[in-house]
This record gives C-alpha cells, sequence and structure tokens, in this order.
C-alpha cells in the first residue's frame, strides 16, 4: 500500500515527500500538474528512490486520479494540491477557484470511490488529511485570542475564500458520505525549497542581489511563522493518529511582524556574507503600498495537535529562518532553475505598481 500527495512538486509537497521517504519505508505517490510553482528539482533528493513515484496529473481529471489510487493501493492521502498566493488570487481569481474548489471536490469524488472499493478492513484504515490555512479565519486584532479550531470562518480574500470552499467540501464529504477527512489549518510556512514569490524568500534573493526589499503597508502585520519540516512531521503525524472528522491547527509559535522578519534576515546576511557590498542589508527595506485586504495579524493555537497527536515543533522562528537563509545560500542552482521566465514576468506585475513609501 501507499499513500498520494497531491501538489508534491510544490513547496510542503516536496518537503513531505522527502521528510516522509526519510522518517518511513511506505512507498509515497507524487501527482502534480506541474504549474508554475512545481519544481522536480525540488525532488532531485529521492530520485531513484524505488519507493516514489511521480504522476504529472491534474486533481480535476477524477478518472486520471481513480487509477493512480487504485494501481497504487493508496491507504491514504495528503491533500496538498493547490494555488496558495494571496496577490496572485487578487490578480487572478478564476484560477484559484478551479484548483483548490473544483480539484478539491474532484479528488473527494476519486478518493469516495476508491475507498468504497476497499474492503471494510481497510476502509477502516483509510485517511485523506486535507491541508489548509489559517487564512480561512479572516483577520485578528492585536490582543485578540489566536485562532483556535471552533473558530468562525470569514476569509477574506480570493485565495482564503477557495481554501474555506474546499474546507467545506471535505468537511460534507465526512458527514455525508463518511468518507474519513481530516482537515488541518497551519500558520504560514517557511523554509527551504520555496517558490520565490513569497515573502521570505524574496527577503533573501532580493538582499542578495541588492535589491529593495519591499515590505506592504506599515510592516506590522503578523504572522505565526512555522518551519515547514516541523509541519510536515505534524502531518505525518495527523495521517498516522488523527481522528476522521476533525480538524486541527498546526502552528509554530512563531508570531512576527514583517518588519521583524526583514530585518532578521538582514541581520543574517550580514552574518552569513561578511564580504556583501550591500550591507548592512537592512538599508535595502523600502515600504511599498499595501496590498489590498490585507489581513493584519494571524496567529495558531495548536493546543488540541499538542494534546491529541502530541506533535510540537522543534525548530524556533529565529533556528529555522536560520537554516532557511542557508539553505539559499547553498543552493544557487536551484534559485537559478525558478527565478526565470514565468516567475520575473509575475514579479514585475505585482510590484511595478507599488513602488515608493506608504
Amino acid at each position: 500500500m501507499s499513500i498520494l500527495v497531491t501538489g508534491g512538486a510544490g513547496f510542503i509537497g516536496a518537503n513531505f515527500i522527502v521528510h516522509w521517504l526519510r522518517a518511513a519505508e511506505e512507498p509515497v505517490v507524487n501527482l502534480d500538474k506541474l504549474t508554475y510553482a512545481g519544481n522536480l528539482a525540488s525532488l532531485q533528493a529521492v530520485n531513484g528512490d524505488s519507493r516514489y513515484h511521480f504522476y504529472r496529473a491534474d486533481i480535476c481529471d477524477r478518472d486520471t486520479v481513480l487509477d493512480v489510487l487504485q494501481r497504487h493501493d493508496v491507504r491514504g492521502i495528503v491533500h496538498l494540491a493547490a494555488e496558495t498566493h494571496v496577490d496572485r488570487s487578487i490578480h487572478g481569481p478564476e484560477a484559484f477557484v478551479r484548483s483548490n474548489v473544483s480539484g478539491t471536490l474532484s479528488l473527494l469524488q476519486a478518493a469516495r470511490t476508491h475507498w468504497e472499493s476497499m474492503s471494510a478492513v481497510r476502509r477502516s484504515a483509510f485517511r485523506l488529511i486535507n491541508v489548509s490555512t489559517d487564512e480561512v479565519y479572516g483577520s485578528l486584532r492585536p490582543g485578540d485570542p489566536a485562532f483556535s479550531e471552533a473558530s468562525t470562518y470569514r476569509p477574506n480574500s480570493p485565495y482564503s475564500a477557495s481554501k474555506a470552499g474546499a474546507d467545506h467540501l471535505a468537511r460534507a464529504f465526512f458527514h455525508t458520505y463518511g468518507l474519513p477527512v481530516i482537515t488541518t489549518n497551519c500558520s504560514n510556512n517557511y523554509g527551504p525549497r520555496q517558490f520565490p514569490e513569497k515573502f521570505i524568500p524574496v527577503m533573501i534573493l532580493n538582499g542578495l542581489r541588492g535589491d529593495r526589499l519591499p515590505v506592504y503597508g506599515d510592516g506590522a502585520n503578523v504572522r505565526d511563522w512555522l518551519y515547514v519540516e516541523d509541519h510536515c512531521e505534524a502531518l505525518r503525524q495527523v495521517l498516522a493518529h488523527g481522528e476522521p472528522g476533525q480538524t486541527y491547527n498546526i502552528g509554530g509559535g512563531g508570531e512576527r511582524a514583517n518588519t521583524d522578519v526583514a530585518e532578521s534576515v538582514c541581520r543574517l546576511l550580514d552574518d552569513m556574507l561578511p564580504e556583501s557590498p550591500h550591507r548592512p542589508h537592512e538599508q535595502l527595506i523600502e515600504f511599498v503600498s499595501d496590498r489590498p485586504g490585507h489581513d493584519r495579524r494571524y496567529a495558531i493555537d495548536a493546543t488540541k495537535v499538542h494534546d491529541h497527536i502530541g506533535w510540537h515543533p522543534r525548530e524556533s522562528f529565529e533556528s529555522g529562518l536560520k537554516k532557511t537563509v542557508a539553505w539559499y545560500l547553498a543552493n544557487e542552482s536551484w534559485v537559478r532553475n525558478v527565478t526565470s521566465g514565468e516567475y520575473r514576468d509575475w514579479v514585475n506585475l505585482n510590484y511595478r505598481a507599488r513602488a515608493g513609501r506608504t
């Protein structure tokens, strides 16, 4: 039997597959459409491993998904295939609805057909992890308590709305059909292999080049940062021990304002690159006009996953960030591979109209 990872060539997916094959013996199947953010170079560490199988396919193609599920006798699914970048969702929400809502529905339908074809014993062991985000809960004020699993859904961007739709479908398939679905809502991930449209990779790579470090608005927006390796271990444990129909919030306990994150990256670049002509890198920070509907604060209460699953993050924000910066400095060829073509076009589109201080 195998597990299936959808979106396994993306940031979290690639890290999860590498983590899984290092921690477990069970084969893993990667199903990825290979859009702009899907990068097979992120999986070089598992190339040649007989336990790893890759299919280039769209989760909206239900027949192909079902064929893969049955061919590999899949007993668990970690659903990571999604459009995830808020700024892209503002420019083009249609792709987010297709991938995140329609794609999740297609996967759930294929998974249900596969699950119903199993013996009673195998059905009882099957799990589908629907990996979601804290952004479905909306925005917190500075003194508000952190999001819990009981928090009301209040998505404020096309991205978070599409993920909320996926979460509701996952819940409905459990309550209506009995499909053993578990939803996890994680905080902002960071770490190796992250596509450099996201905040921390932008800070690192722009700092290396001496380009401006664009920070939205006043820089006081707060996120709870979760090192991706810790998230991967949490997902592995939820797959093993999670209860169907439940939701588990996964957070790193690393609340930081965006300005603080940018300054932390700059200090690490100063330390790791003592000969850089761009030191001090903090001089490159530039506040640019805010994006529409920018949520002020996210924070995760991870008590439930701590108590019920026994998972705790190993990395602090500082230790994880140091590992992240070091990885990008050591993997220039990977960076060159992903920062060309469509990515450069996207950066120009998103930041061209945001020049200048607010």
